[in-house]
């Protein structure tokens, strides 16, 4: 029994730190995102400099973002980021399944702690957790695909000019409406997995709970207002509403 409590512990601690790891990155990609709205206000939106170099004076501000995620460093993270999302999909699924089974079933699959029975989210983690990973192979045939995936591998046809692949992504209103739906998937489990992270090394007494329960909720709008922000922003560039 200690050894099976522990090896529970143990699945949890790595299911929080590879989430914990997640939310770091979402908060980056975000804000990279982000500059694009900030390049409408300035008149920088869709500036690119006719030459290759990365952080041409040129380039929006964008544009200057998506050129630090060609960067070396994040080259080498991008394959850390890749393990990082693998664990957390199979440790979230092994998580899930013991659950399920201690509790007899998916009739009596209700959560018990005070964290998961506060919340729709706590109670449907699995279910958000798979429409996300659904969309995100979507998404990454936009974006990654045609960026990264070029400049590390050699597949498929570099697209230099981001703010192209914004418009196109973003320039149809069902494609916007189907990334609102994703982006509104992500703010339910992040609110819910936030706190599980802390209540997994222990933060769990009613004082830290509140807190802690806030402050996701915050981190959490706040990832997810920067990216409907710019898929908006994109929308409206791409259609000529603004710009």
């Amino acid at each position: 029994m200690p050894n099976a409590f522990h090896y529970s512990i143990g699945r949890k601690l790595i299911q929080a730190v590879s989430g914990a790891f997640l939310v770091m990155f979402l908060l980056l990609h975000g804000t990279i995102n982000f500059f694009s709205v900030i390049d409408s206000f300035t008149g920088k939106y869709g500036s690119v400099a006719a030459d290759d170099k990365i952080f041409s004076a040129g380039d929006g501000l964008f544009k200057l973002g998506c050129d630090f995620m060609s960067t070396s460093f994040i080259d080498i993270m991008v394959p850390v980021l890749a393990l990082g999302v693998i664990i957390h999909i199979l440790y979230g699924i092994i998580i899930t399944v013991k659950n399920i089974k201690a509790r007899g079933g998916l009739k009596r699959y209700e959560a018990q702690s005070v964290a998961a029975a506060d919340s729709w989210a706590a109670k449907n983690m699995f279910v958000l957790g798979i429409v996300i990973l659904g969309i995100l192979f979507f998404h990454l045939t936009h974006f990654w695909a045609k960026m990264q995936l070029p400049e590390m591998f050699g597949i498929g046809a570099f697209e230099n000019n981001p703010y192209l692949l914004l418009n196109a992504t973003f320039g149809k209103w069902w494609m916007l409406l189907l990334y609102i739906i994703w982006f509104v998937a992500i703010w339910f489990h992040l609110c819910h997995g936030f706190w599980s992270m802390f209540h997994t090394v222990g933060w769990d007494n009613q004082i830290w709970f509140k807190r802690i329960k806030v402050i996701g909720i915050i981190v959490a709008t706040i990832i997810v207002c920067l990216f409907i922000t710019t898929g908006v922003n994109a929308f409206l560039q791409a259609n000529g509403i603004i710009g």
